[in-house]
């Protein structure tokens, strides 16, 4: 059975200041440990939006929250389509939201899905795998510069142009199908270079092909833009991001906003875990959350 551990949950709901009757977006669905503990403080007459693209979250959830299925509204979309999830939810304004970016633990614990370096899976990495293209698509078609960039960009590894020169080597002989074989291709290349780091030499390359296969950065970039205008006054949008390119958006988006009086910036430095947290769960150790409010 999986078990999900979301990520800075005490903090967050002590921000969104909850009571019963609020409508509140779920923006990345996941495992539906946020929403869990939402609804304990919505309840009785609220709703939680619960949204994600990928369609095996949504299934999933929909299992576990079935007892209460009738104060959840699910959508399988981009949550950068913000102002069609608030149409099709027939809602007029949240009063707060939540996003917690990047993978859901159970997608990078199913090898099948193609997250993980550390696993045997095809090379896919698509939140929604009847879309776009996939990481073996990246990795076998694009140039030898769009490789480097995508993997420079988005991974900010320094070694980029190394990385694709290697791929592009190693694909002329076979095509790099799994994500092993990229795992494996990576550390043979780079790996003495990260002896002395906490880091997986293939975890910067693994990163930058899931952000750029999903489009997430501007996915960011959109829903954070739009969510403020679809949210009640003193409504709070709490972001939670795990590497420096997500959490530069919420920002400089955020501090953006607050200079036009759109919102009020409550955390002036990001709440990060406590020592607790990342010892119970370590995966939440990079984390950091920002929020603001509406005005």
């Amino acid at each position: 059975m999986f078990v999900h551990c979301p990520v800075l949950v005490r903090e967050i709901i002590g921000h969104l200041s909850l009571k019963p009757g609020d409508v509140i977006m779920d923006a990345t669905l996941g495992g539906g440990g946020h929403s869990q503990e939402i609804l304990k403080h919505v309840l009785p007459g609220g709703k939680i939006i619960a949204v994600d693209r990928d369609p095996d979250a949504i299934e999933r959830s929909k299992v576990k929250f079935k007892e209460v299925s009738g104060s959840m509204i699910f959508v399988n979309e981009d949550f950068r389509n913000i102002g069609s999830i608030i149409e099709k939810s027939g809602i007029k304004k949240v009063n707060g939201a939540v996003f917690d970016l990047g993978m859901s633990s159970f997608q990078v614990d199913e090898e099948e899905r193609g997250f993980s370096f550390s696993k045997d899976g095809p090379l896919d990495m698509r939140y929604d795998r009847h879309k776009g293209i996939s990481a073996s698509d990246v990795v076998n078609r694009f140039s030898r510069d769009e490789i480097a960039d995508i993997i420079r960009s988005y991974g900010e590894e320094r070694h980029a142009r190394h990385l694709a020169n290697i791929i592009c080597s190693e694909r002329q002989k076979k095509r790099i199908r799994t994500t092993k074989e990229l795992s494996d291709l990576v550390t043979r290349a780079i790996g003495r270079r990260y002896t002395r780091q906490m880091m997986h030499p293939a975890c910067r390359t693994f990163q930058a092909l899931r952000i750029f296969v999903n489009d997430e950065l501007d996915s960011e970039r959109e829903a954070l833009t739009e969510i403020f205008d679809h949210t009640e006054k003193q409504g709070r949008i709490c972001v939670i991001s795990f590497h420096s390119l997500e959490d530069r958006i919420a920002k400089h988006l955020f501090r953006d906003m607050e200079r036009t009086g759109k919102v009020r910036i409550v955390t002036k430095r990001p709440i990060v875990p406590s020592e607790e947290e990342k010892r119970q769960n370590p995966r939440s150790r990079s984390a950091k959350l920002r929020i603001a409010e509406r005005v």
